[in-house]
């Protein structure tokens, strides 16, 4: 066998068992960087009351839950662990609470 043929197959193998490694660890910190500016969003609309405020939080949250939802084949590599997921879900359903409520004190 030619030598660029076999690394190219161990190139392959090599690529194969560290992406989703790779894919994991970037997803998840990927999540957690829309939940620290959904984060900021909130708390940028409880100081200000704005509904451009309100409505970009409402916004991030919305997205932030959409990424908490379990993937599918094959993407399960790239998906938030479940127990963080779960932690992760009450708080959007927190933070949608909190949100209708500075809304209708804004009003």
């Amino acid at each position: 066998m030619p030598l660029a043929l076999i690394s190219t197959e161990l190139a392959k193998r090599e690529t194969a068992t560290l992406t989703p490694t790779f894919g994991s660890a970037y997803s998840v910190a990927e999540i957690n960087a829309y939940i620290a500016i959904r984060d900021q969003l909130l708390n940028d609309a409880e100081k200000l009351h704005s509904t451009a405020k309100l409505a970009s939080a409402a916004l991030a949250n919305d997205f932030v839950e959409g990424c908490l939802k379990p993937a599918r084949s094959p993407y399960e590599a790239q998906c938030f662990p479940e127990n963080d997921a779960i932690r992760e879900r009450k708080r959007c359903e927190a933070v949608r609470v909190r949100i209708a409520e500075l809304r209708d004190s804004a009003a």
